[in-house]
């Protein structure tokens, strides 16, 4: 069965685009537009996918006759005949060999920027193609999903740095603090990969394959992720209640060597801390340590997660001690720790946190996986990304093109053409109307003629997203 579309980029628009060509001005010859956050839940964005995308959609000849009649017939029939730009669409095939006459410019992926800036702008090369700026709106205005699905994981990296900061006093595990496990619940495998590479700029742990595979394919990682053997439901309910004790013995013997994790809530999460993993199985743990094998992570994923961490905690310091660390907070010996994997987000995460310090629990006992607040449970609107027209070249004037919505300030949209530049005291900003200073402008053309003309690495990117805690933290 072929992919959506045909992989046709002629068909991978709104459906009215189609008709925007007899729309423009007469003597239009230039379109052009920018890409920006105007708001949303956090005042930052990190920007990351716009290379996927390019390379998965722009590269090269993209434009066949085969493409072009598959695009003109579906059109025909779908919007009416003579609709469709046959035209425009040949010109592009005859004159550029089906390579898009357009330039890209954005800011280098994993920036962090406030919203409200410039980080993309789009512009046709050949007067002729005016129209093709904002055909490709609708495919390049996806790179809102990987960039918010990044914001929000940066977003709870801040976080836990931040506890492990008072608590720990040390940032070696915090790369691997929160894994995703959102590949189920998202739309699609792809949605899953590109959702889970963005998160995976900030951590290295991860249940979601396609997120790594999509690192090694687009952006030269070979290895992005790491994960462990873990046990689910199934593998455990499936020994029956009456052999739970069985169950959890035996991914203790099948996985001896190091980490392994164990969903432990099938029944009775306390019971199972209080009597088999501290009474039962007590000495097979303690083994572990003594081997220095690994530790035994212990999923209590039922409940509300920040009363049923500090109840796990407790029992589990209750039946194999704890530590004191420097900062005065309780450890749990190494061989022992807890992964919560459901019910988390940037909010109950913060919760979670506080709720263990609270209770004298240092936060490097905890460790968390996320599923649909990860991936799913945020929108385009999350972080208000628009894509709009702010120049045009007319007969040969420019014009500052804008919109200002009476019923609503906030959509208002910037003139011109635009640099993103840095002030002084190194904050980002935007220049308007083509007053910027093009030596000084931080966007980088990536695209140009069907040609990617810069390309980003995964670590570099890690590099540049990395959050302030880190920034002098030992690694």
């Amino acid at each position: 069965m072929a992919s959506p579309c045909n992989d046709n980029l002629l068909l991978a628009t709104d459906s009215y685009k189609v008709t925007h060509h007899r729309q423009y001005p007469p003597g239009t010859e230039t379109v052009y537009s920018y890409f920006e956050s105007r708001g949303g839940k956090f005042p930052e964005v990190l920007f990351f996918g716009l290379q996927y995308i390019i390379k998965r959609w722009l590269v090269g000849q993209v434009v066949t006759r085969e493409k072009i009649e598959e695009a003109k017939a579906f059109s025909d029939a779908h919007l009416g005949p003579g609709l469709f730009n046959y035209s425009g669409w040949m010109h592009i095939l005859e004159k550029h060999g089906g390579r898009l006459p357009i330039r890209i410019k954005a800011v280098p992926e994993g920036t962090v920027i406030p919203f409200k800036n410039v980080m993309v702008t789009v512009e046709n090369t050949d007067p002729k193609c005016y129209w093709l700026t904002n055909y490709l709106e609708t495919l390049l205005v996806q790179v809102w999903y990987p960039c918010t699905v990044a914001t929000n994981s940066r977003a709870q990296k801040t976080v836990i740095a931040e506890y492990l900061n008072e608590t720990a006093g040390s940032l070696d595990e915090l790369p691997s603090k929160l894994r995703d496990f959102g590949c189920r619940g998202s739309t699609s495998i792809e949605s899953a990969a590109v959702g889970g590479a963005a998160h995976l700029i900030n951590f290295n742990g991860t249940a979601t394959i396609a997120g790594a595979v999509l690192a090694r394919d687009y952006y030269g990682c070979e290895m992005a992720a790491f994960a462990i053997p873990a046990a689910e439901h199934s593998t455990i309910t499936s020994w029956t209640k009456e052999r739970e004790a069985d169950a959890y013995k035996n991914m203790l013997t099948t996985f001896p060597d190091g980490t392994v994790a164990c969903v432990s809530d099938s029944y009775d999460i306390l019971h199972a801390c209080e009597n088999i993993w501290g009474s039962q199985l007590k000495e097979m743990v303690e083994d572990r340590g003594m081997r220095g094998a690994g530790p035994l992570v212990i999923r209590p994923d039922s409940g509300d997660p920040a009363t049923i961490v500090v109840q796990v905690l407790d029992i589990l310091g209750s039946k194999f001690g704890y530590e004191t660390n420097s900062k005065g907070f309780k450890v749990l010996p190494p061989y022992v720790r807890i992964l919560q994997g459901d019910g988390v987000s940037y909010e109950s995460l913060k919760e979670i946190l506080a709720n263990s310090k609270g209770h004298g629990w240092s936060a490097e006992n905890v460790s968390f996986g996320s599923g649909g607040a990860l991936l799913q449970k945020l929108d385009r609107d999350t972080q208000k990304f628009a894509f709009k027209c702010s120049y045009a070249l007319v007969e040969g004037h420019p014009v500052n093109v804008y919109k200002d919505p009476v019923t609503d300030h906030g959509k208002i949209s910037k003139k011109g053409r635009l640099t993103l530049e840095l002030d002084a005291e190194g904050h980002y900003f935007t220049t308007t109307e083509g007053r910027g200073d093009a030596a000084k402008d931080l966007l980088v053309t990536v695209f140009e003629n069907g040609e990617l003309l810069k390309e980003y690495t995964f670590d570099e990117i890690r590099q540049r997203a990395e959050v302030p805690l880190c920034w002098s933290a030992p690694q």
